[in-house]
């Protein structure tokens, strides 16, 4: 991290954590930071890779090319848009239509076009990802140019030790272990949070709820559906901001809103149905812990949840 911006997060950190905290806590927090700041972060997961689904590669972007301060005199990334995106209700035009006109920036009919991260740049007629340079041009498969907002809900319970349902605790930490619920992606085969894109004009409340039933319960709660309701009227949101997603592209990045809801007393989600459905390939109660590999950024998104609730890790 560039000197003075370490030096001005660290003076705001210290401001809102008190003179007690100590450097290391400071260093954390400051890591954090790092990961979603536009200019210190270098996203690697849509970077120097074949992009998901297709037989085009990206250009190649190094370390010290990725932001668009820098200059990259030779940076001439290719152009891909999926066929899958030709006459979708969900997707946009294509940027070169002259019938699209999208209000940048802008809450724009239904279609949110607000990023998180503040206003991004226009560049010849199209959205700029505000991380920098991925290699490849165009929307990929996204739907959207610009931000495209979709919604993770991580639902985590207590591991029960034995059937009286007391959390386990680890040996090593002496915390208790956490699990979530994970899918399977028929996509790619990784394990994932049950989340999916906020459709337009949807509350993020209610794709929480609808990606969750789709994914992990094939939309069919049957008795528990009042209790499903119920759970998933209140959660803590645990993040908010950029994905660093194997299908983000120069013109169209991945947002979410990430929201935890624990069962803590383990007598709710213990009993979902879970049969994967929608777009998952297997459903099932995860262990949360340091080896553990999701898709994209969900790892650091799950250590979020690890932290908030002092679990294993």
């Amino acid at each position: 991290m560039a000197g003075p911006v370490r030096q001005t997060a660290c003076r705001l950190l210290s401001a809102v954590a008190g003179s007690g905290s100590s450097g290391t806590v400071l260093d954390d927090c400051v890591g954090a930071m790092a990961r979603i700041i536009p200019g210190i972060f270098k996203h690697s997961r849509c970077r120097n890779s074949v992009y998901p689904h297709s037989d085009v590669r990206r250009y190649p972007v190094p370390d010290e090319s990725v932001f668009w301060t820098q200059t990259y005199a030779d940076y001439q990334p290719p152009v891909h848009e999926s066929p899958v995106l030709q006459g979708k209700e969900w997707a946009d035009p294509d940027i070169d239509n002259p019938s699209f006109k999208p209000n940048w920036n802008e809450l724009d009919g239904k279609v949110n076009r607000v990023s998180f991260i503040g206003a991004y740049e226009i560049r010849d007629g199209c959205p700029l990802n505000p991380f920098g340079r991925t290699g490849i041009r165009g929307r990929g498969v996204l739907g959207r140019w610009g931000p495209n907002h979709a919604a993770d809900p991580v639902v985590t319970r207590w591991k029960p030790d034995g059937p009286d349902g007391r959390p386990l605790v680890h040996p090593a930490s002496g915390k208790r272990v956490l699990q979530m619920c994970a899918i399977e992606r028929q996509d790619c085969g990784e394990w994932a949070i049950p989340g999916g894109m906020v459709d337009p004009g949807e509350k993020v409340s209610a794709t929480l709820r609808r990606e969750f039933l789709e994914e992990t319960m094939d939309n069919d709660a049957g008795e528990m559906a009042g209790e499903v309701e119920q759970f998933f009227a209140a959660g803590t949101e645990i993040y908010k901001g950029y994905v660093d997603d194997p299908r983000n592209t120069d013109c169209a990045w991945m947002e979410t809103v990430a929201v935890n809801f624990h069962d803590g007393s383990g007598s709710v989600v213990g009993r979902f149905p879970l049969h994967a459905g929608d777009d998952a390939a297997q459903v099932r109660w995860m262990d949360v812990g340091e080896g553990v590999k999701l898709y994209a950024s969900h790892s650091n998104i799950v250590k979020r949840v690890v932290d908030m609730l002092e679990a294993h890790w």
